[in-house]
């Protein structure tokens, strides 16, 4: 059974730094496309935002514009984790993070109908 679990979430002021893992079990990440989604306070599901993905091949990333520059999603094939390193954080990058994985797609995307298993969400909060 294909599983994600995410952690690394907290309070940071905002300027400050967090690190977001998703560890898989069930199946190895390089195998697959991964993405990391947020969904807003107040907002619903289907408003979950792509923030960030990494390809199954070359490991091609992708990031929405509003992260560029400040965020970067990486690989651990040893740990069999996606991690997602989350710096200069402002108080708009608030809200749950979630992992997900796209069993069929090589490429990745941002688009959250095209992912098919979810994690539990870990929840960020930048604020003074």
């Amino acid at each position: 059974q294909l599983q994600l679990v995410e952690s690394g979430g907290g309070l940071v002021q905002p300027g400050g730094s967090l690190r977001l893992s998703c560890a898989a079990s069930g199946f190895t990440v390089d195998y697959y496309a991964i993405g990391w989604f947020r969904q807003a306070p107040g907002k619903g599901r289907e408003a979950r935002e792509g923030v960030a993905c990494i390809s199954r091949n070359e490991s091609t990333t992708y990031y929405t514009d509003s992260v560029k520059g400040r965020f970067t999603i990486s690989r651990d094939n040893a740990k069999n984790t996606v991690n997602l390193q989350m710096n200069s954080l402002q108080p708009e990058d608030t809200g749950t993070y979630y992992c997900s994985v796209d069993v069929r797609s090589i490429d990745c995307t941002l688009e959250q109908l095209t992912y098919h298993y979810w994690g539990q969400g870990t929840q960020v909060t930048a604020s003074s």
